[in-house]
């Protein structure tokens, strides 16, 4: 058990980290570009933003699937096929909010070492305060978890392999799941992981909404 909720947790870090720093890359790189084609008005803003999010998704959902197609199986997790798409399909929330995160992170600086720079704190500050590494934060600032991307991923990844009834050895015999240290502070309830489904949701919307904002300001277009 500990093997597995390792895993789950590495495997929405890996993914996450992956996503977000490859997302702060294009922005910075094709400023002096998108300020003198914005300029000119050779297309809308909106057609710029959603062709580099479309044609990001091949790459950032196709190595994911076949990560996960490879070590899902490796790792002991339970041999079913809908918790296998129950986990890849957290998977793929995370790596698209992680995204979003990325792209507003390069949107709003719009220059690459400030904006690795940032992405370095803010990663493992999220990572910190998603429940695994840290069950006993301080009061003062435990309500940051709550603005934690991996806080309602790790919900997401442990729900998808066990339930509020399974149990695991311990001293006692047999042991709830829920109970478990790294476990409970997050729970195993149905209303839970629909919270950290929609608390996804709404950053990979809001991201992608903040970048566009932020866009905004680069180049002016023309009027006919």
């Amino acid at each position: 058990m500990y093997l597995q909720i390792g895993i789950l947790f590495f495997i929405s870090s890996f993914w996450s980290s992956m996503a977000l720093f490859q997302a702060i890359f294009p922005f910075p790189q094709e400023l002096t570009i998108l300020k003198k084609e914005r300029s000119s008005g050779m297309y809308r803003l909106s057609s710029y933003f959603m062709s580099r999010m479309v044609g990001d998704l091949p790459m950032e959902l196709g190595l994911p699937t076949i990560f996960l197609a490879i070590v899902y199986w490796m790792a002991g997790l339970k041999p079913n096929v809908a918790n296998f798409i129950y986990t890849m399909l957290s998977v793929f929330l995370n790596v698209l909010v992680s995204q979003g995160l990325g792209l507003a992170i390069s949107a709003i600086v719009m220059e690459q070492k400030s904006a690795s720079t940032l992405a370095s704190v803010i990663m493992p500050t999220s990572i910190l305060l998603g429940g695994y590494y840290n069950q006993h934060v301080p009061k003062f600032i435990a309500w940051l978890k709550y603005f934690s991307t991996h806080y309602y991923v790790y919900h997401l990844v442990i729900g998808s392999q066990y339930g509020t009834s399974d149990t695991y050895p311990c001293s006692n015999g047999q042991c709830l799941v829920a109970e478990h240290p790294v476990i409970k502070q997050v729970g195993l309830h149905l209303q839970g992981k629909i919270t950290a489904a929609l608390a996804l949701f709404i950053m990979l919307i809001g991201f992608r909404l903040v970048a566009y904002l932020a866009l905004m300001r680069i180049g002016v277009t023309k009027k006919a």
